[in-house]
């Protein structure tokens, strides 16, 4: 029979328990749990206003926990965090565990340590009023956490404003070949001078690590003529590097011949000075020979300066005493027939000695002709 039948014995009775239980009141629980956190807080768990007080007490304990808990952050190695207190600069947090009161400070967290990049690419105008278009690339780092993040409302912003303006001011001084050949680092170099100038005025808390160019070139429109202009200085250095070298290995030369002449000179000079010495010494001694034997001297000088014209010359012209007949010698002839003989032949070998006995041959042989005509004039 079910339990709620009627005949039942357990007409008022429930399954879960006793007879005349019905649900628990929910007013009823309220007031059993004020009074148990009465007691605990020590007040009068008979009263609902105490009961009232005792709950909100409690809700306020636990808000306040769960506010404070709140509070604690942990702040990273590389980081830096400044703190506003109603919006007013109040502390910067250093690495480690930190508390700040909710919901009245405000933590903003900015890395330190991380090495940020920023591109840029400007055309512009250099110092020959020609157009250039350079790539820029910046790397810097947050130094001054409280200056950037107080001091200027768009940092980063700003920092591309303030290359725009060192990069123009540095091209703008600069002639287009400086800026597309070897100017580079030199305007890497004053970039970053002047942008670290810039953004140290401004408080944006950067600091640059590095500036780098990473291109330099003409504008599209003119690449054609430009690589027209690269080639013909290409070509310039190539004819240049020629012209080096050809200098390099003629100048050598030319100095080795200049000084071969000098040598020579000095060998000649004194080569000359020696002579010149030897003939006065020899001009000495036979001034002393001569003075003891003059016509012994004289003849043997006659003799050595007609030796020495004779032997430079083919021709030899022969007078007699007492004839009319001059004789002609072609010794030159005579050398080129005795050339011109067989190999069983024996060479003439013209010489001082040869021509001497070979004139007073021809000398004797023109006196006996001479002496045979006047013998056969007389005998006519």
């Amino acid at each position: 029979m079910a339990w709620n039948e009627p005949g039942g014995g357990n007409n008022n009775r429930d399954p879960w328990g006793g007879g005349n239980q019905g649900p628990p009141d929910l007013d009823e629980a309220l007031k059993n749990l004020q009074k148990k956190f009465g007691g605990i807080f020590g007040g009068s768990g008979g009263s609902g206003s105490g009961g009232s007080a005792s709950a909100l007490l409690v809700l306020l304990v636990g808000a306040l926990l769960v506010w404070g808990l709140m509070g604690f952050y942990q702040i990273d190695e590389q980081e830096r965090a400044v703190v506003l207190r109603f919006g007013k600069y109040h502390d910067t947090a250093r690495p480690g565990l930190q508390w700040n009161p909710p919901l009245i400070d405000e933590v903003i967290r900015v890395n330190t340590t991380k090495v940020r990049a920023a591109s840029f690419r400007e055309i512009m105008l250099t110092q020959d009023e020609n157009i250039v278009e350079v790539r820029l690339s910046v790397q810097y780092v947050i130094d001054n956490v409280k200056d950037f993040v107080l001091q200027v409302r768009d940092p980063e912003n700003s920092l591309q404003h303030a290359t725009q303006s060192a990069l123009r001011h540095v091209v703008g001084g600069m002639t287009m070949d400086l800026v597309l050949t070897e100017g580079r680092s030199q305007i890497a170099t004053e970039v970053r001078e002047r942008l670290q100038d810039y953004l140290s005025m401004y408080g944006t808390g950067i600091r640059l690590s590095a500036v780098n160019v990473d291109d330099s070139k003409p504008p599209t429109q003119v690449q054609a003529a430009f690589d027209d202009v690269i080639k013909a200085r290409e070509d310039e250095e190539r004819v240049k590097n020629e012209a080096q070298s050809y200098a390099n290995g003629i100048v050598p030369e030319a100095r080795g011949k200049a000084q071969r002449q000098i040598e020579e000179a000095s060998a000649y000079r004194e080569e000359v000075i020696a002579n010149a010495e030897g003939e006065a010494d020899r001009f000495n001694k036979l001034l002393a020979e001569y003075r003891k034997a003059p016509e012994v001297t004289r003849e043997r000088l006659y003799l050595d300066a007609v030796q020495n014209v004779l032997a430079n010359t083919s021709k030899v012209m022969v007078d007699v005493e007492g004839g009319n007949n001059m004789m002609y010698l072609p010794l030159d002839k005579l050398g080129a027939g005795s050339a011109s003989m067989g190999r069983g032949a024996v060479p003439f070998e013209i010489n001082s000695s040869n021509i001497r006995e070979l004139t007073d041959a021809v000398t004797e042989q023109l006196r006996r002709d001479a002496a045979a005509q006047q013998s056969r004039r007389g005998s006519r």
